[in-house]
């Protein structure tokens, strides 16, 4: 990935951020190996050979098989996921097909690059949007269960923070994107 290292190290601490948090969640795990390779690919000091990009495609494709399977149904949130992976399998094979330079500005097909920026710019938006008009989670108690005996939600369960991490992601999509 080339652009200022500045901008690429923000990039990796927004990845690995999100995905730290991805994993703590629940049902979080393929975000949070979606974000891990991110913070990887955007890593200012690393060359990806060839080989890498197409390990990083081959765990961004494991990390879509779950939520594409049948019987486990998240709604719009399958299509988000599907979409947010093969993006990052189009960036890493765009990364192994720039060679020795990475994702050089201009790797990949811009019609495609084009399309993905757009998809990402309404979804950071629209969700964004969403998530400010929820606002605060309420109910949601970090310490220990209520004392009439019954089970308090997680705040890092909480459905906002499932749409915080996927923000999180998307936007950090977008700036790779921007930056092929």
């Amino acid at each position: 990935m080339h652009g200022s290292p500045l901008v690429a190290w923000l990039l990796v601490a927004l990845s690995t951020a999100t995905a730290v948090s991805c994993l703590l969640r629940s049902g979080g795990r393929g975000e949070a190996a979606m974000g891990l390779g991110m913070a990887v690919m955007a890593l200012p000091v690393l060359r990806p050979g060839p080989w890498l990009a197409l390990a990083l495609a081959v765990v961004y494709v494991a990390a879509a098989v779950p939520a594409l399977l049948p019987y486990r149904s998240k709604g719009g949130h399958r299509l988000h996921h599907a979409v947010s992976s093969g993006s990052m399998v189009y960036m890493a094979v765009a990364a192994a097909g720039a060679g020795h330079d990475g994702m050089a500005m201009g790797s990949g097909a811009p019609w495609v690059t084009a399309l993905l920026a757009l998809y990402f710019t309404g979804y950071v938006l629209l969700t964004g949007a969403r998530l400010v008009a929820a606002g605060p989670a309420t109910g949601l108690v970090p310490g220990p269960a209520p004392a009439d005996g019954a089970a308090a939600p997680r705040l890092r369960d909480a459905p906002e923070v499932a749409l915080a991490c996927r923000v999180s992601m998307a936007l950090g999509t977008l700036a790779m994107l921007l930056l092929m």
